[in-house]
């Protein structure tokens, strides 16, 4: 089954999400490229204007769920603990002072630190593997597309919905 690649509602993209083979926690060891998925969500958009470029899951206690790309293309982790995430939903302007911003902040916000594990949970009445983050109330939920790629739906506690996203392994 193939993402669907036009815009979705947040209701649509939660069925494609349900239509979907769990993911055991071992698929998901590696490095993996990252991509939103727009369903009209406030973070819609927000991490493609930060240059994210994916995660990396070095073994279950070990993730780095925000690799971003430095203005010269350099990869890099970004430390989740330090980002505002109710203040960079609410900036006006996003698309045009995230980018100008971002790289401004880079040096503050890097780590060589992991700031996330990977565990088994259940959600929507599926255990399937999902990426805990340490310092934030966030789940990273993953399902199955293929052997390689999968559909992503963050779980962020006090959020309205869901945010979604794709993530495709690197070889």
């Amino acid at each position: 089954m193939s993402t669907p690649n036009q815009k979705m509602t947040t209701q649509e993209a939660l069925d494609f999400f349900d239509s979907l083979e769990v993911v055991p926690a071992e698929m998901m060891i590696g490095h993996w490229r990252g991509e939103g998925v727009d369903t009209d969500h406030p973070m819609d958009g927000l991490l493609e204007a930060s240059s994210w470029h994916g995660k990396v899951f070095e073994d279950a206690d070990n993730v780095f769920p925000l690799v971003h790309r430095s203005l010269f293309g350099r990869k890099f982790f970004v430390n989740p603990a330090l980002l505002p995430m109710g203040l960079t939903t609410a900036l006006p302007f996003r698309s045009v002072l995230i980018p100008v911003l971002f790289p401004l902040m880079q040096p503050f916000l890097r780590t060589r630190r992991s700031a996330a594990r990977l565990r088994m949970t259940e959600y929507r009445g599926k255990l399937t593997a999902t990426m805990q983050y340490d310092a934030k109330a966030i789940n990273d939920v993953f399902r199955k597309i293929d052997d390689n790629s999968v559909f992503g739906l963050m779980d962020r506690k006090g959020a309205a919905k869901p945010y979604f996203f794709k993530l495709m392994r690197e070889v």
